[in-house]
């Protein structure tokens, strides 16, 4: 009896640690097996369309400055014939303006601000330059692109009423409108009128007022073109001078000059009649 209960014991003993090693075992597997699962996981590479970023890019137009009075009017020409179309101002004389008034486009209102025709600030909201002018440091318009400046130019004669007999002149009367914009106060230089038609005259920019009114026909110049000079780097009043065979003071009394100053790109009457 007491062997049967020893060995009945000893069964039982044997039995639970055959049960734990094998239940260890199992649970070691399924340890194991889950450990390799959340390795994959963390590994796995993103997806490279998860990555994926979309970039427009902007190009911006260069600027282009005119090498010459003719390469200005080859750039600005369409423009203010559109405006001669739209305003009835004589696209010769806005070509005209701008050309003096600007330097050919190589003034640093035209070259920094766009600004062709010396437009002051005014009550302006737009972006604004300062440059000496008639006082130091004035306020004038900026502009993001010179036909706007074009466009202001337009504006800024037709919404004065200071300027309104200009619209009583032929629009293909560029004498009489040259005469009457400095009459009206646009320029102080009395010999304004002259420095803008003898631009037209040389460089023909009638012959665009034609095109807009659909006059191919060469036109006659009723008055004579002066005899100008285009400045350019080095030139002085004296050099010019003894080039045209004249003097220093009658260069300065026909252009109405109160100093020897000369400015780049600017006009230059050399001859009177």
């Amino acid at each position: 009896m007491r062997k049967f209960i020893v060995l009945f014991v000893l069964s039982a003993f044997v039995l639970s640690c055959g049960t734990s090693k094998k239940t260890s075992s199992k649970r070691s597997k399924n340890k194991a097996r889950t450990e390799r699962v959340v390795k994959d996981t963390r590994t796995k590479p993103v997806s490279p369309k998860e990555e994926t970023v979309e970039v427009i890019v902007v190009e911006e137009t260069p600027k282009r400055v005119p090498s010459s009075i003719e390469d200005y009017i080859a750039i600005f020409g369409p423009i203010a014939q559109e405006e001669m179309r739209l305003y009835h101002i004589p696209a010769s004389i806005t070509l005209a303006q701008g050309i003096l008034e600007s330097g050919s486009g190589k003034g640093r209102l035209a070259v920094e601000a766009n600004n062709h025709f010396g437009i002051k600030c005014h009550g302006w909201t737009g972006a604004k330059i300062y440059h000496d002018d008639d006082a130091s440091q004035e306020c004038f318009r900026k502009y993001n692109d010179a036909k706007y400046s074009y466009r202001d130019h337009s504006l800024f004669l037709t919404g004065r009423s200071r300027y309104y007999k200009l619209f009583q002149l032929d629009i293909d009367d560029y004498q009489s409108w040259a005469k009457e914009l400095r009459a009206a106060g646009y320029a102080t230089d009395r010999k304004y009128p002259d420095k803008l038609i003898s631009l037209i005259e040389r460089y023909q920019l009638y012959t665009y007022d034609d095109e807009v009114l659909g006059d191919k026909k060469t036109r006659k110049t009723t008055v004579k073109a002066q005899d100008t000079h285009l400045i350019a780097k080095g030139d002085t009043l004296y050099s010019l001078s003894k080039r045209y065979n004249t003097t220093v003071e009658e260069l300065k009394e026909i252009n109405n000059l109160t100093s020897n100053d000369l400015t780049i790109g600017n006009v230059l009457i050399v001859k009177s009649n």
